[in-house]
């Protein structure tokens, strides 16, 4: 009798294979690809790609699809980055920090961050004169907040980039070897 082997790397390599790295890989690519399509280029039929798709979306491996929009284009030139210093971090203060953050259309993302400051936000605006009152108007009267420090993208270099999957594959590589 063969035992399986266990990973003591990742509990996530005992639930994905070189077809679920594959599927991955290829819809960060290409989001839009038919079944048919994905089948073909993974190396599976498309009756078990559909279902391995399905499953990697149950698990929460892929969370979503969307399009990717161009903000210059759409009249949203300024890319801002602003740090949020809170003036209390206690749990309360902070979900309500949280939640007026998250109904904000300009903030585009937003992380808790090491260091100074509490947040930092990805903010999209038309131009500096607009963000400017934006942050004013807005960000300012957020509950919690104590400051705000900005700085301005000067051109994008990478954005929107597919999660590295390689470790994964190698990982799988090295122990499908010692099987």
């Amino acid at each position: 009798m063969i035992e399986k082997e266990t990973f003591s790397l990742s509990p996530i390599m005992e639930t994905l294979d070189k077809f679920d790295l594959a599927i991955l890989q290829e819809l960060q690519a290409d989001g839009r690809l038919t079944n048919a399509e994905l089948a073909q280029r993974v190396g599976l039929s498309p009756a078990p790609c559909w279902r391995r798709v399905r499953s990697l979306e149950e698990r929460g491996f892929i969370q979503g699809y969307r399009a990717v929009l161009d903000r210059d284009k759409l009249g949203l030139g300024v890319l801002a980055f602003v740090r949020l210093d809170a003036d209390r971090n206690n749990g309360d203060v902070t979900r309500q920090l949280e939640q007026a953050i998250r109904a904000i259309p300009e903030v585009v993302a937003c992380h808790y961050i090491s260091g100074s400051g509490t947040f930092e936000l990805q903010v999209v605006s038309r131009d500096l004169h607009h963000f400017s009152a934006f942050a004013r108007e807005v960000l300012l009267n957020l509950p919690n907040v104590k400051d705000l420090h900005t700085s301005f993208s000067l051109g994008e270099v990478k954005a929107g980039g597919a999660i590295p999957l390689t470790h994964l594959a190698e990982n799988q590589g090295s122990h499908s070897a010692k099987r």
